[in-house]
């Protein structure tokens, strides 16, 4: 009849979730990579065609200041 205790308070994991909750709001989430490892060649080609893509775009400033982007095409209109 009575709720168990142990439901209440989750399991462990939600339990560490809601203990550290503000510390995670402060200082992010952990990150577990190494930031100085070697890149692989899938990420250096990932990398080449990610620049490829965004050479394929220019960014226009308004004089509000807002800013959007629009293909380099002259010909494309279609965002415009």
């Amino acid at each position: 009849m009575g709720r168990d205790k142990s439901a209440d308070r989750g399991n462990a994991s939600q339990r560490f979730m809601r203990a550290t909750g503000k510390l995670r709001a402060i200082f992010g989430p952990a990150s577990r990579t190494a930031l100085g490892h070697d890149m692989t060649e899938e990420n250096r080609r990932l990398l080449a065609q990610r620049q490829a893509e965004t050479r394929q775009w220019e960014t226009i400033t308004r004089s509000d200041g807002s800013t959007y982007v629009v293909p380099k095409n002259p010909e494309d209109r279609s965002l415009r």
